[in-house]
């Protein structure tokens, strides 16, 4: 039966979320379980289109994301994929109404990352990001709101803001990985072979008001997403904080995280906050 072929896909994006990404795995398990499996999805989705682009180094890159690609496009067209991945996505692309745009414009940053390696000036750098991580947010936010267009209008400048910061804060933790094994820089006018304290305050400050900004809609969410995206906030904050007090070559020579003790401490501490509404 086909609900037991979906059942599948959607246990599928749900191991690809717990096998690749801890925090964001502990994250969505903080989410209302009736909207959970639908973050999955479209975490599924995303990580492996990332992953073709970032990881198969042995393959050819263009070949398997031009195939998975078509697929996606397929899987949207016939509500139906054999790509389990791809199946449980469409399933929540159509369950929300998610724009179509949305998923244009993260196919498209991700298809840059298969040859350009410099973004120049900050409308290249806004233009990536938008694609990789703001959408990302506001297609998590089809799904908090549970499509609800006027809920989403209102809170949708402060998710592309929150989805901005989380991708920043990688691209900063990520510097060494992506300046050295990929040959890619994210941040336009910074020299990274000499990266300085003066540039990496800069980049901070830019992604401190984001978070400020991101915060502010998140004390607007429905109550089955507020903690679980309050729990992505705080990691995402607090590895803001370490990569704030580490000097700025070291920055770019190792790779700064959050320990698994320390993200248990912060999934406490940030219940207490909510159930107190210090948020």
């Amino acid at each position: 039966m086909k609900s037991i072929f979906d059942t599948v896909s959607y246990n599928s994006s749900k191991l690809v979320t717990k096998t690749y990404s801890t925090s964001f795995s502990l994250a969505t398990k903080m989410l209302y379980k009736s909207i959970r499996a639908d973050i999955y999805n479209i975490y599924g989705f995303v990580r492996f289109a990332d992953e073709i682009v970032d990881s198969f180094h042995d393959y050819n890159k263009e070949f398997l994301f031009n195939k998975f690609s078509e697929d996606l496009e397929l899987a949207l067209t016939h509500k139906i994929s054999l790509n389990p991945i791809l199946n449980s996505f469409q399933h929540t692309f159509h369950k929300y109404n998610i724009d179509k745009s949305f998923v244009d414009a993260f196919m498209h940053s991700m298809r840059l990352d298969l040859h350009k390696s410099n973004y120049l000036n900050e409308d290249e750098y806004k233009s990536y990001i938008y694609g990789s991580a703001d959408v990302v947010g506001l297609m998590c936010l089809r799904v908090f709101v549970k499509g609800n267009d006027e809920k989403f209008n209102e809170l949708k400048e402060t998710a592309m803001s929150l989805g901005s910061a989380f991708q920043k804060v990688n691209f900063l933790r990520d510097l060494k990985a992506d300046f050295e094994g990929l040959d890619r820089t994210y941040f336009p006018n910074t020299d990274l072979k000499n990266l300085d304290e003066k540039s990496k305050q800069y980049i901070i400050n830019d992604i401190e008001a984001d978070f400020k900004k991101g915060l502010s809609g998140i004390k607007k969410l429905p109550i089955e997403a507020k903690f679980g995206v309050f729990m992505a906030y705080r990691y995402y904050s607090q590895l803001l904080k370490k990569l704030k007090k580490t000097p700025a070559l070291k920055i770019k020579d190792s790779r700064i995280r959050v320990s698994n003790s320390k993200k248990i401490e912060l999934l406490m501490r940030s219940y207490v906050k909510y159930q107190l509404n210090l948020m």
